[in-house]
């Protein structure tokens, strides 16, 4: 028999860094009735009790925002998505503002990048344009969804990985060796404390870089080293790491086409 070991998929996130906007039309025709939504957004990062600004600038353009309203979504894999309808003049009809949610949503879930979650995200609705016959809800989803996927790759969008707290406790003899594999797993130490003839090795490690740590830490510490750890954040990756993400996940695309 046998047996196949992978290293465990790492619960990625993505977010974005800057403001950007972006505008997609939906148009089909297919004998009878068509399909037609146009949907204009921005997208901009979401930090809890930032203000939204009053106006957008993208290049020579300015963007003046009129919230009608606000939705916030706090995210299952954390983080949040907050809605803003800032439609004037009736341009889409309130009735197809939640078909768009539910687009921007579904990319929310499957994030641009890498396919993984995506969180704390503030969408601002300006504009767009509706048929009156072609124009229902699944136009304006996937116009929706197309306008969030352009918008979100132009707002310096970047992955973020779960760093962990990681404390090793192990004989003093074996500090020097042990800090030096942490920090060659980019870990940052944090501090040091005694306990009898132990030192305990307080540390932030990204989780991906755990995975075979246990049997390192006991090959350096002849078994006499331990360690614990419990989840402390999500942090943005080196920019190395996101390159070759970005790239496993393009080829992983590609083979399942």
């Amino acid at each position: 028999m046998m047996i196949n070991f992978e290293e465990p998929k790492i619960p990625y996130r993505e977010t974005i860094t800057k403001p950007a906007r972006a505008d997609y039309r939906h148009k089909k025709q297919s004998g009878g009735a068509g399909q037609f939504g146009e949907v204009h957004l921005i997208v901009e990062p979401y930090v809890e009790g930032k203000p939204m600004p009053d106006m957008f600038k993208f290049g020579n353009q300015e963007f003046k925002m009129t919230v009608k309203g606000v939705e916030e979504y706090p995210l299952e894999w954390g983080g949040k998505l907050v809605y803003v309808n800032s439609i004037v003049g009736g341009s889409i009809d309130a009735r197809f503002m939640p078909a768009i949610l539910k687009g921007i949503m579904q990319r929310m879930e499957q994030g641009p990048l890498t396919g993984s979650y995506a969180r704390d995200v503030r969408v601002i609705v300006y504009d767009g344009k509706m048929h009156p016959v072609d124009s229902n809800e699944i136009s304006f989803l996937l116009a929706g969804r197309n306008a969030f996927s352009a918008a979100f790759k132009e707002a310096g969008p970047k992955i973020l990985e779960p760093v962990y707290d990681v404390e090793v406790l192990v004989p003093a003899e074996y500090m020097g060796d042990v800090m030096s594999d942490l920090q060659g797993r980019r870990g940052m130490i944090m501090g040091m404390e005694s306990e009898g003839n132990y030192q305990v090795l307080k540390a932030k490690v990204p989780l991906k870089e755990m995975a075979t740590y246990s049997t390192s830490l006991s090959s350096i510490t002849g078994g006499s080293g331990s360690f614990v750890m419990s989840f402390s954040s999500y942090e943005l990756v080196p920019t190395d790491v996101q390159d070759k993400l970005i790239k496993e996940f393009e080829a992983q695309q590609k083979d399942e086409e």
